[in-house]
């Protein structure tokens, strides 16, 4: 899609591309999209929570946003400055029609956004539902109903906090033992009001950038990157902490880093997670990144699971988990997906989870993670390619047509070896492509990132 229409939001710069009355219409057209997918019995839900980040311009776009789902015969349930995995709380714990949370995530101060979910906190993507509301969005003046809704105020942060302890493990807890130390970085987004949680948990918090600033002084609210977790691991190293934790700029995403602030890939976390899941419940079916490590699926069968590798993107993995019943999904971007949390994302659910961990063994995370790093893997590597699917049709023929690769079109390309794997993905949005590989030894690794490269050019 074209413009602010993403595949997963809708985000753009603010207010050139998005503003107030741009969100008015978008407001309208979710409601349209509620008349359309919802049941259509007398009692379905005609309430839709809408929450918000720390942008300035955050408040404006949340009201002209109300306005038009209420012009449309919705009400709103405003809960008000929330991150986004309170917002799918929200709307899977109270049974409402729908949630909106606005935010452009890790973007820059000068870009907003919305992200849409249905009843149930089910995803809303460019391949289900955005194109609707993009359609009446732009489109022809959106006719208001007859009867308008109205905009109530209410807090969950109680029945949040309520929701993300019960996940706490306090079978390891002494009045008098020490605490594990953990660093965490808010980078000034919304998991700054993560505090009283983080708190809650019975450790001994080490805060860093947890102001609510949308201008993001200290470092882009982006945890994937490397740079942006250089603080968080020096501020672990000078605390002796027992771990550090970075949160994107709505809540949704987490990166963590160990005892010696040496960041450790989410694919590695997803392991860890899903087998103190699988044992105690065996048997259990994971959803994991396609271009995870081989390590994790090994991990969740080693731990008696069924892995069950997804393409890249929140919908993706949500909906199979519905699909399949399974316990646990994570991706390579720091979202972590819990059966009991609606199937939805939730960063603070992943740290409570690491903690839990870490109790239960008695064991540094280094130490807990080391089992798993039994490859060399590469990270995100960008490639800026005019003619996508010719770049990838000619890796195809030169690694599995002529040397014999397993092929796999899950998203864009995998191909497998005994020895090594490389996965190319198309940007949906930018003339790229993304490269992630690993291999048995770095030194293959390197070989093999340099052939790959000799191909796809130098990277961006």
């Amino acid at each position: 899609m074209a413009g602010i229409f993403k595949a997963y939001d809708v985000r753009g710069l603010y207010p050139g591309q998005l503003n107030e009355a741009l969100a008015r219409r978008i407001g309208m057209g979710f409601g349209h999209l509620v008349e359309l997918t919802g049941d259509q019995g007398a009692e379905r839900p005609r309430t839709v929570v809408v929450s918000r980040d720390m942008r300035s311009h955050s408040v404006p776009l949340s009201e002209a946003l109300c306005d038009g789902l209420t012009a449309a015969g919705l009400d709103v349930l405003d809960v008000g400055l929330a991150t986004t995995p309170m917002n799918y709380f929200a709307t899977g714990r109270l049974g409402t029609a729908g949630g909106i949370q606005v935010t452009a995530s890790h973007n820059g101060a000068e870009y907003n956004g919305l992200k849409f979910s249905l009843a149930g906190a089910v995803p809303v993507s460019g391949d289900d539902g955005i194109p609707i509301i993009e359609e009446h969005a732009l489109g022809a003046e959106p006719k208001p109903a007859a009867a308008p809704g109205r905009v109530e105020t209410t807090s969950i942060e109680a029945p949040y906090a309520e929701h993300v302890l019960s996940f706490l493990d306090r079978s390891f807890e002494t009045a008098d033992g020490p605490k594990l130390r953990l660093a965490a970085d808010a980078a000034n987004g919304m998991g700054t009001i993560y505090r009283p949680l983080l708190e809650a948990c019975g450790v001994e918090l080490l805060p860093l950038y947890f102001e609510l600033d949308g201008t993001f002084p200290n470092h882009e609210a982006n945890p994937l990157l490397p740079e942006n977790l250089r603080d968080l691991s020096d501020l672990v190293v000078e605390q002796e902490a027992d771990l550090g934790v970075s949160f994107d700029g709505d809540g949704d995403r987490a990166a963590f880093v160990d005892e010696h602030g040496e960041p450790i890939g989410s694919d590695l976390i997803t392991a860890l997670i899903a087998g103190q899941m699988l044992d105690r419940e065996s048997g259990g079916t994971v959803i994991h990144d396609i271009r995870s490590s081989r390590a994790v699926p090994e991990y969740i069968r080693e731990h008696g699971g069924t892995p069950l590798p997804e393409r890249v993107g929140h919908s993706f993995v949500k909906a199979t988990m519905r699909r399949t019943g399974a316990l646990f999904g994570g991706e390579l971007a720091g979202h972590y997906y819990f059966r009991q949390n609606y199937c939805a994302d939730s960063s603070i659910l992943a740290v409570v989870a690491v903690l839990n961990l870490i109790r239960r063994s008695g064991k540094s995370l280094s130490t807990i993670t080391a089992p798993l790093r039994r490859y060399a893997k590469s990270s995100e590597i960008n490639f800026e390619v005019e003619d996508k699917d010719a770049a990838m049709a000619a890796l195809v023929d030169r690694y599995a047509t002529r040397q014999g690769g397993t092929l796999d079109r899950l998203d864009g390309i995998r191909i497998d070896f005994d020895d090594w794997w490389f996965n190319v993905r198309p940007s949906n949005t930018e003339p790229l492509l993304r490269l992630v590989l690993e291999a048995s030894t770095p030194e293959e690794l390197a070989a093999r990132q340099a052939e790959l490269t000799a191909q796809l050019g130098e990277p961006t």
